[in-house]
């Protein structure tokens, strides 16, 4: 799991798939245009001809960004079977071998990272110079997870018995299908992906369909650094595909980024089966501003982690619960910030705030908004959807004052530019509202007190507790949903646990 930044391009997750991601789709054609296709393996490439193309618009110009043709049940089946024969090729290679496969995967990737950036710009309509720290938080992440995995993928020893042999081996799973998200394209993928080879699986990659063109990039990468033929494969599909694919014997394991109600689906598909499944599905991650914060950069951080990539974050803060000796000054503080935003074309390095990726949700975070302001809200500053030189779909950044818990914004997930502020007059207070939720990905508290923050932390019901930051994630610290937040957990050692299973090896040496 994980679609929150990466610590290496921190300044210092999943909604609107509902049910599904939104693109458009043409019917069936015969080749040429600008279709882009799948990429399992040079030399190896399924015949997609005459099949139906997935069209992916900028979210900026309303252009084609990029169209990629949809399998059909024989190119889908060609790429699971690809895919088990590579995961005995895999699981036959040594832990250093299939390190090498990785960190040459990684600066096959850095090579193209200006493109791999654009690409990400077109599709999602993230700023630029995000798009291009997403890259290289990608790259930080995959060595961290590459510099571990000797050390995690250890057999297990157990004290000495006489005349015995015993110890737990970590065995792959054999093919993992992963399912990223399109808000963090890269770094969704990367933390299935790596850690998936590094423990000796096959890997396909079935990208969102509003960022496709990742999964090609990761294939493509793996394929230039010599790794197996088929190791890593990009496959586009349907959601009856995909949810067909779930099901199938011949994938082993499934992880999947996105909404809440897109991991009900996907886990009712695989219920006919004892298969494991990771979800890292949605947040509406509080933070608590204590009164004896670091006042400047409490401010600067939270509206940052309200607002960066467009608000468009799983682990985004959502809710902020400010100590009432704070209040006035804060609301004030943040406003400042939040004007600041400028919205714009994601290509221009001037660009804070770039347009909201899919089509419906502008129209969606008006209505929450709207339904916070009939409800005795204030909104302070944005609040509606917008132009830029008539172009793009964009929502303002947005202080939202007032609030209590009737509104929707303060239960649900806005995946949206939304910072809404409240006020509480206790620490107690403003434990009891974080922890009013059904989600519970992250949670922070901003105080100089360790004290105080550890007290939180113990008591939050939050997959990842911070003290002074947010929306950030660090592969050492396993990245964990609770509640419908999700089920299993991703990075850090604790992560290979996920792409393994045991074997207990229990030998008598003699009789």
């Amino acid at each position: 799991m994980a679609c929150a930044r990466s610590w290496a391009e921190s300044p210092e997750s999943t909604v609107p798939e509902e049910p599904w991601p939104l693109a458009s789709v043409q019917e069936p054609t015969h080749g040429g245009g600008n279709a882009r296709s799948a990429a399992p393996a040079p030399g190896e490439r399924t015949s997609l001809a005459a099949m139906t193309l997935l069209t992916v618009d900028n979210p900026y110009t309303g252009d084609v960004a990029c169209s990629v043709p949809l399998a059909d049940e024989a190119a889908i089946n060609t790429v699971l079977d690809r895919a088990r024969a590579a995961a005995w090729v895999a699981r036959s290679a040594s832990v250093a071998e299939r390190k090498g496969w990785c960190e040459r995967m990684v600066a096959a990737m850095e090579a193209q990272a200006d493109a791999i950036a654009k690409d990400i710009s077109r599709m999602m309509g993230k700023p630029l110079a995000q798009a291009r720290n997403e890259v290289g938080g990608m790259a930080e992440r995959a060595r961290y997870m590459v510099s571990i995995a000797e050390a995690s993928l250890a057999d297990i020893a157990l004290p000495p018995k006489t005349g015995f042999e015993r110890r737990i081996v970590k065995e792959p799973l054999g093919v993992v299908l992963d399912l990223p998200a399109w808000n963090y394209p890269l770094l969704t993928a990367v933390n299935v992906v790596v850690p998936a080879v590094l423990a000796g699986n096959a890997v396909v990659v079935k990208h969102s369909p509003r960022s496709p063109l990742c999964g090609e990039h990761f294939a493509r990468a793996f394929s230039e650094a010599g790794a197996p033929a088929n190791l890593v494969q990009a496959l586009h599909c349907d959601h009856p595909a995909s949810e067909r694919m779930v099901g199938d014997s011949r994938v082993d394991h499934v992880v999947f980024t996105g909404s809440v109600y897109g991991g009900q689906r996907l886990a009712q598909a695989g219920a006919g089966r004892f298969r494991h499944m990771g979800l890292e599905l949605g947040g509406n991650d509080p933070a608590y501003v204590a009164p004896d914060c670091d006042f400047g950069k409490t401010v600067e951080n939270v509206v940052d982690g309200a607002l960066y990539n467009a608000g468009q974050s799983c682990c985004a803060v959502e809710r902020v619960y400010v100590h009432r000796s704070l209040y006035s000054r804060f609301v004030e503080a943040c406003e400042a910030l939040v004007r600041g935003y400028v919205l714009g074309d994601p290509m221009h390095a001037q660009t804070t705030l770039g347009p909201i990726a899919q089509p419906n949700h502008p129209v969606e975070l008006e209505l929450l908004v709207e339904d916070a302001r009939a409800k005795g809200a204030r909104v302070v500053a944005g609040g509606k959807r917008t132009q830029v030189d008539g172009k793009g779909r964009f929502f303002e950044a947005t202080l939202i004052t007032d609030l209590d818990d009737s509104m929707r914004l303060m239960q649900q997930e806005s995946f949206g530019p939304l910072l809404p502020i409240s006020p509480v007059d206790s620490d107690e207070e403003a434990l009891a509202k974080m922890n009013r939720s059904e989600l519970g990905l992250t949670a922070s508290v901003w105080t100089q007190d360790r004290e105080r923050a550890a007290r939180f932390a113990a008591q939050l019901e939050y997959g990842t507790v911070y003290m002074n930051r947010c929306d950030s994630v660090d592969p050492a610290l396993p990245w964990i949903g609770v509640k419908n937040s999700g089920r299993g957990h991703s990075l850090s050692a604790l992560g290979f646990d996920q792409l393994t299973r045991p074997k207990s090896i229990h030998f008598r040496l003699s009789f």
